[in-house]
């Protein structure tokens, strides 16, 4: 298995961005047709995803000192972004006002606590085959990493649970399927043995997760 990952990993990178962008581009359609913010915050999810893709697909193109100036960007784009599947949950169990505004709050305090986490990690060069990429070194602050966890699995459990309960009310599982493929490609790394590839492996679960959250949009019912 990790022959394989390692052989396709260049080219995949590239096919998930290029996927991931005609989402993106979907989701921008359908929200100036729908004006949904289901569809804006997918859309701004979605970007952000793209980002980190592309910076680590040019780990093999670029020269180490100009891949390290940029890659803060993907770092930033994660901690900033991500927390906006927070809403989405509440957007899918059609929440009252009020309880929407507890949410963004909630959501607000997760992007600027994502974002401050991005700006303290020290970055350090680690090489996969023909690919390098910047990640935290030991150096980061503890905070920096529990934060880092924090959004990864703070925002796909509540989704995966907002799921199962839209899947019955609703009689999609588009959004449940959108969280268990991010959760299951997340920890399949892991379970194999191949931790230092989660970065690629969790890509593909991300393509996944923004695919089903695109068929849930188009098949969501209030």
């Amino acid at each position: 298995m990790r022959a394989i990952l390692l052989n396709i990993m260049p080219s995949a990178i590239w096919t998930i961005a290029f996927f991931e962008s005609v989402i993106t581009i979907l989701f921008l359609i359908r929200w100036h047709r729908k004006k949904q913010p289901i569809d804006l915050l997918a859309f701004l999810i979605s970007v952000g995803l793209i980002l980190d893709a592309v910076i680590i697909g040019l780990g093999s193109w670029l020269q180490p000192e100009v891949l390290k100036s940029i890659t803060p960007v993907r770092f930033i784009a994660h901690g900033v972004l991500i927390p906006l599947l927070i809403p989405i949950c509440g957007y899918a169990m059609n929440f009252n006002k009020t309880a929407m505004r507890v949410l963004w709050i909630i959501t607000t305090l997760l992007m600027a606590a994502g974002l401050a986490q991005s700006l303290c990690i020290v970055l350090e060069q680690q090489k996969i085959s023909d690919l390098i990429r910047y990640v935290a070194s030991p150096d980061t602050p503890k905070w920096a990493n529990v934060v880092s966890n924090l959004l990864s699995f703070g925002t796909i459990i509540p989704l995966m649970i907002t799921g199962i309960i839209v899947w019955f009310r609703q009689k999609t599982p588009y959004l449940f399927l959108s969280a268990f493929f991010m959760f299951f490609f997340t920890a399949i790394g892991p379970a194999t043995g191949n931790t230092d590839l989660l970065f690629f492996i969790s890509m593909i679960g991300e393509a996944f997760m923004v695919f089903f959250l695109y068929l849930y949009a188009q098949d969501r019912r209030s």
